[in-house]
């Protein structure tokens, strides 16, 4: 039997002729076979939910205020609590009936109340609260409805201020959207009332426990190994190289697992709204940006940090993302001795993405023509790896395109590498392959340079080898 049902089959005295007549419709509402109607099972189950929540909700706000950082005196404190609680309301459970809301109400108060047990599943890559009673999960490249919620607004709150207060983040009605991050690297964006109308809601990118690697990408079918050994070649080879998509397409994985083919020996600082880059090499400086206060000032931007960077003696510069005027600042750093740096942003092809950069440059309030802003773009970006996330949910790298510079007042872009669909699986899986143009990169020489060796083939029918 169901925690549920234990609690709604055991109620108070003073109300439990209230709780029979609900759980046993009377002969009028039962069909001639015996069976209960539909609308009588269904007021049932709310009566139960409204039991657990009242349960709860008493429990959280007592043990709320319990000045404690002791995890084991906290719990000591719960289970004091509740049997007083299930004693008062006459609920008899079995031991394994009360772990479970023991458990339960330390998620509450000291974790993430409904998130953790979300959380903890490695299958969910993303968690979106549509405000206290719907949580939605992506699972295998598929959104559906969890079956777990918040008790309610209040409820919901009290999770997102654990979220952000240990980052010195706030949100509030002067505040209402933060951006933040989990103890794992976790991404996490929420919004409020007023901006909300329908309570908190709350997105979290779940990172995995273990960083993907290059393999893990090849074996996934994102990109193949000939893309990924010439893309190891860029990095190494310090090609400046812009990571663009739609949202939740794996541009940050992709930056992750680029990052990883730089060498050791360089030193490498990262510039992130939420920190969320996993670099494994030893040397790197991790910088962050943070908002302004509830007076309104202290306020750090990406801009001021990538202004800052330029004075710690960085050998490349990797922003987390662009999202506006910022950009410029990242442009010019590129193009000032920081070869080999990168950067993702949105957008939906190679040529919406150097459109959209110029577009950042604008915001950034500098009165510069637009024809210098695409000057500083044609000399700074000289790779722009296009990822997408396909409608059978699958993540792809679907071009790879190199700028070659500027043909009168535009800039000027050829396809390397792109991705051809051939078809669909049994399982409704795209089937394709990302295949190069016959369009060799002008910047070869700088793999000869470094000794790079790259297989026959790889840019197109020939037996020639590229270095």
């Amino acid at each position: 039997m169901s925690l549920l049902k234990r609690i709604a089959g055991n109620t108070s005295p003073s109300s439990a002729s209230e709780s029979t007549a609900a759980a046993q419709p009377s002969a009028a509402a039962t069909r001639p076979d015996g069976a209960i109607p539909r609308s009588a099972a269904v007021s049932s189950q709310d009566r139960l939910l409204d039991v657990r929540h009242r349960v709860q909700r008493r429990l959280t706000e007592e043990v709320r205020d319990v000045n404690s950082t002791n995890e084991t005196k906290i719990r000591q404190t719960v289970e004091d609590l509740l049997s007083a609680v299930l004693d008062s309301e006459n609920i008899v459970l079995s031991r394994v009936e009360r772990q479970q809301l023991v458990e339960s109400l330390m998620s509450d108060i000291v974790g993430l109340g409904p998130l953790d047990s979300l959380l903890k599943d490695d299958s969910i890559s993303e968690i979106m609260v549509n405000g206290p009673n719907k949580i939605y999960i992506e699972q295998r490249g598929k959104l559906t409805l969890s079956g777990t919620t918040f008790i309610d607004d209040e409820h919901a709150m009290r999770v997102l201020y654990r979220i952000v207060a240990p980052l010195g983040r706030r949100v509030d009605e002067s505040s209402p959207m933060v951006d933040a991050r989990l103890k794992d690297g976790s991404r996490v964006n929420a919004v409020i009332r007023p901006i909300s109308l329908i309570g908190p809601v709350i997105t979290i990118r779940k990172f995995s426990k273990k960083p993907l690697g290059p393999e893990d990408l090849v074996r996934f079918g994102a990109i193949s190994r000939e893309m990924m050994d010439f893309l190891s070649a860029s990095v190494r080879a310090r090609i400046n190289v812009v990571v663009s998509g739609g949202t939740g397409s794996g541009k940050t994985t992709l930056l992750n697992v680029l990052s990883s083919f730089i060498p050791e020996d360089e030193r490498l600082i990262t510039v992130e709204n939420a920190a969320e880059l996993q670099l494994q090499q030893d040397h790197v400086i991790s910088l962050e940006s943070r908002t302004a206060n509830i007076e309104g000032k202290g306020e750090i931007s990406i801009n001021d940090l990538i202004i800052n960077c330029l004075r710690m003696r960085p050998e490349r510069i990797i922003v987390g993302e662009c999202r506006g005027g910022e950009t410029l600042a990242m442009l010019q750093a590129m193009n000032t001795g920081h070869e080999g740096s990168m950067t993702t942003l949105h957008a939906n092809t190679p040529r919406d993405a150097i459109a959209r950069i110029e577009t950042m440059c604008l915001m950034s309030g500098m009165d510069l023509p637009l024809k210098a802003i695409r000057e500083q773009v044609a000399s700074a970006i000289e790779l722009i790896v296009q990822q997408a996330r396909l409608k059978d949910g699958s993540r792809r790298v679907m071009a790879i395109s190199e700028v070659t510079g500027m043909e009168g007042d535009l800039v000027v872009l050829q396809d390397i590498f792109v991705f051809e669909q051939t078809g669909l699986d049994e399982r409704g899986k795209i089937v394709g392959s990302l295949r190069p143009t016959g369009v060799r990169p002008r910047f070869l020489d700088r793999f000869e340079a470094l000794n790079i060796y790259l297989p026959p083939n790889v840019f197109g029918n020939s037996s020639e080898r590229f270095y």
